[in-house]
């Protein structure tokens, strides 16, 4: 895709995924909930399209990756891609670690807040979906693992050591990553790694909720507060301070920027645009 094109994101028919797009929010569901909606190479692979299509997208301002059937994502297929792997030459075992972690580097960079919304398991992979949402809600009943270890790999995977002490703590992070155990809900969202928890049923309207809410504010300016709480993590004090003299006086000669001023003075609601 050309940067420079700008597409349409509600007729995608993606083969491995359920995708939607409603009221500018485009909904995701991983979709085997027979077996707690395991990855895939393709899913891995059309996942991280879907992300790097966003930033040109016109329909979509927020992404919900919701459940499906009582869980979140199980991680890895142990049929399609565990045993597979055990098979592999080391360089295309490297090609999919680099396509799996590429997959994260497309969340982060898709210029859209992107909200899970968990309920049952999400662990392996699936807690890394979590992780690299920029909003996390759960269930009191979502169990969350990075459970690496306990399939003889190391716990530095698709960004976890880099990501999760940011979120939990190192000394937190550190525990789940070499223990690969159960990080429950309760435990979750004490730490932060939950925004909140919301009961079963009501988890669904409470993420579109607050997707909705994301989506009626200055989308354009949401898209560079994304961008500067990723890329600040490798910046110096006076570096990010910078930076965000930057990116503010960017977003200062915006229409929503000049709304929000004659909405003020005439005592009204702000009705943004995006631009």
């Amino acid at each position: 895709m050309s940067l420079l094109t700008r597409t349409a994101l509600a007729d995608l028919k993606p083969l491995h995924f359920l995708w939607e797009v409603r009221d500018r929010i485009g909904i995701l569901r991983l979709n085997r909930p027979d077996r707690k909606n395991p990855l895939t190479f393709d899913s891995y692979a059309e996942l991280r399209d879907l992300f790097r299509a966003l930033p040109h997208a016109t329909d979509v301002d927020v992404v919900v990756l919701g459940s499906n059937g009582g869980n979140f994502c199980s991680g890895g297929d142990v049929h399609d891609i565990i045993g597979p792997l055990v098979g592999m030459e080391m360089t295309d075992i490297l090609a999919f670690t680099r396509m799996t972690g590429d997959l994260v580097k497309a969340m982060i960079g898709c210029g859209r807040p992107v909200i899970a919304a968990v309920d049952g398991i999400a662990v392996g992979a699936g807690a890394i979906l979590a992780m690299a949402s920029d909003l996390r809600l759960a269930t009191p009943d979502a169990r969350c693992a990075f459970l690496f270890t306990r399939v003889g790999l190391a716990g530095c995977d698709m960004g976890a050591c880099a990501m999760l002490p940011r979120i939990i703590g190192q000394g937190r992070a550190a525990e789940l990553l070499y223990t690969g155990r159960v990080m429950t809900a309760a435990e979750g969202h004490a730490w932060g790694f939950w925004n909140a928890l919301h009961p079963t049923e009501g988890l669904d309207d409470a993420a579109m909720a607050l997707a909705r809410q994301l989506a009626a504010g200055p989308t354009f300016a949401q898209g560079i507060t994304k961008t500067q709480l990723n890329q600040e993590w490798n910046m110096g004090l006076e570096q990010a301070i910078e930076a965000e003299a930057q990116a503010q006086a960017i977003c200062m000669q915006t229409k929503d920027f000049e709304r929000a001023y004659r909405a003020f003075v005439a005592k009204e609601k702000p009705v943004f645009e995006g631009n």
